[in-house]
């Protein structure tokens, strides 16, 4: 229900918000250069904002540097579709609108890059080859044509203290996989679970 207080026009945004920092549309480019290639080949992780005909997603993708993704050119980046559980929610959402949504984050650095554009996915066997780890080959590699990349400045990760040390947790301060797998099926053995969780997933990374 709307109110007095919601904003319902982009007009009523702007003028809330005010003028743009004129630096933050310059930094903003069409494919990658020098600079924003440097940053990105050093990150490890990734989330893939999506939408589809069942909504929206967001995942996350960790690897070691160099093997999280490939720039094929200025334009183009692979991302090997590693071993999950096969909800393949991102990979349907690709196949039924193509845009997505990249934020690349370097443990110990606040500033993000971003990066917006249209996947797509395949199965060229030179290119799953080209990603294998430990023998084994992704089921899919995404293909990402890059429409604008540009880097987010600190400030959120300043607030969040997201590297700061006396920031992390430990497991038992927050609930553990079983205990939440658990909170949406009442009758699933929590504890079997996570005494098998380390093991199965040392086994099962690739």
């Amino acid at each position: 229900m709307l109110d007095s207080h919601t904003i319902t026009s982009l007009q009523q945004l702007e003028d809330l918000y005010g003028p743009v920092n004129p630096h933050s549309l310059a930094k903003e480019v069409p494919s990658l250069n020098e600079t924003y290639r440097d940053w990105l080949e050093k990150a490890p992780f990734v989330a893939i904002a999506s939408g589809g005909n069942n909504g929206l997603d967001c995942s996350p993708r960790g690897d070691k540097t160099g093997d999280l993704f490939r720039i094929l050119d200025d334009q183009t980046i692979a991302i090997p579709d590693r071993r999950g559980n096969n909800r393949i929610d991102t990979l349907k959402n690709i196949v039924e609108d193509p845009r997505v949504g990249l934020l690349f984050l370097i443990p110990g650095i606040n500033e993000t890059l971003r990066i917006n554009g249209q996947a797509k996915l395949t199965t060229d066997p030179a290119l799953l080859e080209s990603f294998s780890i430990n023998g084994k080959q992704p089921q899919t590699v995404i293909i990402v044509s890059i429409d604008a990349v540009y880097f987010q400045c600190a400030r959120a990760l300043i607030r969040s203290g997201l590297w700061k040390s006396n920031h992390q947790l430990s497991k038992g301060d927050v609930p553990s996989a079983g205990q939440m797998t658990k909170g949406a099926l009442p009758d699933f053995d929590a504890q079997s679970y996570d005494t098998a969780l380390p093991g199965r997933q040392k086994a099962t990374l690739y």
